[in-house]
């Protein structure tokens, strides 16, 4: 396969270009540089770029991957296909919220990147925030919005001048940091967003959970969408070099519909389809499930300038 309209990538952590050891090699064509590719919780197929291991710090990324250009463009053309799962995914990232509330966050103003059709602006609201904006680069998901959401969500992808220095109480991201094309400057613009001693909330994947050891290549987090692949330790130290202070990462529990979970399992559709059937005869597919499905959260504080310095 010619990688020539992909561009090779460096560690996020790092800093460093190659010195990674391949993972999996690439399995795309350019023609799956496409919307319904790059669109939130298809199913999964197994098309993803070359994956590779830093040598240095252990950060899993794909290299090379396409252009952020070309990447935004991608997003900005993506469907929104996940509105049946939006009241698990709800409650999922509302009880994350509740934790980093309870870490001394305030509850003036809240941002999230890539905030989809609006729904956990809404759940920030209904748990006491006065002001939630979002970003968010697909038009489809800012089109379903509620009318009272639409306003608050800016359309496009998150940079650095998106808001004025210390504005926000709590930044939240929710699967997002894998896909970013430069995380650690993501990170270090959040930071200045963020108020003194503001707070930052972050779920994704886990890549040293158990469901992507065991499932290896065929784990639905090996995706064209992930640019970067974070354990505990490498989001710890993407953390820690951008700008914060961690206070909290853990295993996540996600709430999910049975249905969802099947969409989930990696097996061809022929053995899917008899469980399916069964689960909506029996009328079980919208049955809510607390699960660890292989992600992990991260909180952290924004560090003080005089602690960023260092002695």
């Amino acid at each position: 396969m010619s990688e020539t309209w992909l561009n090779p990538t460096r560690c996020a952590i790092c800093g460093g270009e190659g010195n990674a050891s391949e993972i999996y090699p690439a399995r795309l064509e350019r023609e799956d540089l496409r919307p319904e590719i790059f669109s939130a919780r298809r199913k999964p197929d197994g098309v993803h770029y070359r994956l590779v291991r830093c040598q240095s710090c252990g950060l899993v990324r794909s290299d090379p991957a396409a252009d952020p250009r070309r990447l935004a463009e991608i997003y900005a053309e993506s469907g929104f296909d996940y509105a049946g799962e939006v009241e698990n995914l709800a409650a999922t990232y509302g009880r994350y919220l509740r934790e980093t509330v309870a870490l001394g966050g305030g509850k003036g103003s809240l941002l999230e990147i890539g905030c989809g059709n609006g729904f956990f602006l809404e759940e920030a609201l209904r748990q006491g925030f006065r002001d939630v904006r979002g970003i968010e680069p697909s038009a489809d998901a800012i089109r379903a919005a509620s009318p009272a959401i639409a306003p608050r969500i800016a359309p496009g992808v998150f940079r650095r001048g998106a808001f004025e220095p210390g504005t926000f109480d709590v930044i939240c991201l929710f699967q997002v940091l894998d896909h970013l094309p430069d995380p650690a400057r993501a990170l270090e613009a959040a930071c200045e967003m963020l108020k003194p001693g503001g707070l930052l909330l972050c779920l994704n994947h886990d890549v040293g959970a158990m469901s992507a050891r065991v499932l290896g290549e065929k784990s639905p987090i090996v995706d064209v969408e992930h640019t970067f692949l974070f354990g505990k330790g490498t989001l710890r130290r993407l953390l820690e070099s951008s700008g914060f202070r961690v206070e909290r990462i853990g295993t996540a529990w996600n709430r999910c519909s049975l249905q969802y979970l099947l969409h989930l399992v990696p097996v061809a559709d022929r053995l899917k389809k008899p469980w399916t059937r069964l689960a909506d005869g029996w009328r079980l597919g919208r049955l809510s499930l607390w699960l660890p499905l292989g992600n992990l959260f991260g909180i952290a504080r924004r560090s003080s300038p005089e602690a960023r310095a260092g002695p």
